[in-house]
């Protein structure tokens, strides 16, 4: 059944705030939650996180103190959201499997934007990234088993496979090669601005993660891994924000960024399995939908048009949370070989021997790399690396297990 956020009116915005009590969410089980709920919190928490740091841009950017009071009470309304959908996370689980989870939602959440993706070059941004993130939670898994003995399948409930990806030692690339060519907002797909604008919160919530998080593991390869990760996930956000169109202004990105937590919310209502954070998506949804209704009015009375003629006519296939495996496979099979140039993906020994590239990875890479590390003292203590090929051995014969 179709849903149209536009023609739904939600709670009215002066009526949004709640009690310390009511956001102080209980939280998950960590042993007991569904893989796919956990990547919906994360993803959720993603989402507000940018809704608030949208809105503290757009007010550093505007002298009009209507605009700002506007600004302050949604982004207010937004910080309380962020808190209830975070501290949903359980507290007991530790910051290794925390991540298992991020990087799961990584790789099914761009799988699925690739697979729906109608525009050429945008699928192949998301394809790119994937085998990326992918490769991550490879590294991350060996070193959860490593250091403490525990198997990041039970926490991605073998939903999605755990393997070398493109190898992370050859994916730290100069800076110029991380910007790719924008979409123009005038005549895209609504459904890719909405879908790249999410997977920009997505990956730049991972990008904060690790930034807070990285030094709180005692162990120096942890402490090394997280650092390098970290460098990939700023890149990350990089790639992806530039392919948005960077001439929409402040107050169709305020309506897109509305209307696109709707669709999130929605989407996620549809598929829950707890009955606990059912509830709370569907109240958030609530809250959202009377959040968009004041953004289009503000829209409607700075920009003088209606915000109809670039979203959606409806919500027809909500984003959905699944397996990816088959695809995963495929795109690793035809793409891992490749790199940057410039705007552009190419086979990375195509790359004359004078590249940028090279000079980076010299750089970085000298003196060691830590995701290449964690598989050599795991090897050493196992006698093989951690992996979880569910659909088989590698699709690469050189990545296979020795």
């Amino acid at each position: 059944m179709a849903f149209n956020p536009l023609e739904q009116k939600g709670i009215p915005v002066e009526k949004q705030l709640r009690n310390w009590k009511e956001l102080n969410s209980k939280p998950v089980d960590k042993d007991a939650v569904d893989a796919y709920t956990r990547c919906r919190i994360i993803v959720m928490n993603g989402a507000e996180m940018e809704g608030m740091w949208f809105s503290h841009q757009f007010a550093r950017h505007s002298a009009d103190p209507d605009v700002k009071r506007y600004l302050a009470m949604g982004r207010r309304i937004e910080s309380q959201q962020q808190k209830a959908v975070n501290w949903l996370l359980p507290g007991d689980a530790t910051v290794l499997e925390t991540t298992i989870g991020y990087e799961q939602v990584a790789i099914d959440l761009t799988a699925w934007l690739a697979r729906k993706e109608p525009d050429p070059a945008l699928k192949q941004a998301y394809d790119f990234g994937l085998l990326e993130d992918f490769d991550h939670l490879y590294r991350y898994a060996d070193l959860l088993d490593y250091l403490d003995g525990k198997k990041a399948e039970k926490i991605v409930d073998q939903l999605t496979e755990i393997m070398p990806g493109r190898p992370t030692i050859a994916e730290h690339r100069h800076p110029h090669d991380d910007i790719r060519n924008p979409m123009d907002g005038n005549t895209a797909d609504p459904f890719s601005v909405l879908h790249m604008m999410t997977i920009v919160a997505a990956e730049q919530q991972t990008l904060n993660f690790y930034c807070n998080v990285g030094n709180l593991p005692e162990h120096p390869l942890a402490r090394a891994l997280y650092l390098e990760i970290g460098q990939i996930e700023e890149q990350h956000v990089t790639h992806y924000e530039s392919c948005l169109d960077p001439t929409t202004s402040w107050w169709k990105r305020e309506v897109l960024h509305q209307y696109n937590e709707c669709y999130l919310y929605y989407s996620f209502l549809q598929t829950e399995t707890d009955s606990r954070v059912k509830k709370l998506w569907e109240r958030h949804l609530d809250m959202e939908l009377g959040q968009l209704q004041k953004a289009i009015e503000m829209f409607k009375k700075h920009e003088k048009e209606d915000p109809a003629a670039f979203l959606p006519e409806e919500i027809a296939e909500p984003i959905t949370f699944e397996p990816n495996k088959e695809y995963v496979r495929n795109v690793l099979a035809n793409q891992v070989q490749l790199t940057a140039d410039g705007p552009k993906f190419v086979p990375v020994d195509e790359l004359p021997k004078d590249h940028r590239y090279f000079e980076y990875q010299k750089t970085v890479n000298e003196g060691g790399v830590p995701t290449e590390q964690i598989i050599e003292e795991y090897r050493k203590k196992n006698g093989k690396d951690y992996r979880l090929e569910t659909e088989g051995p590698h699709p690469i014969e050189e990545y296979r297990q020795k």
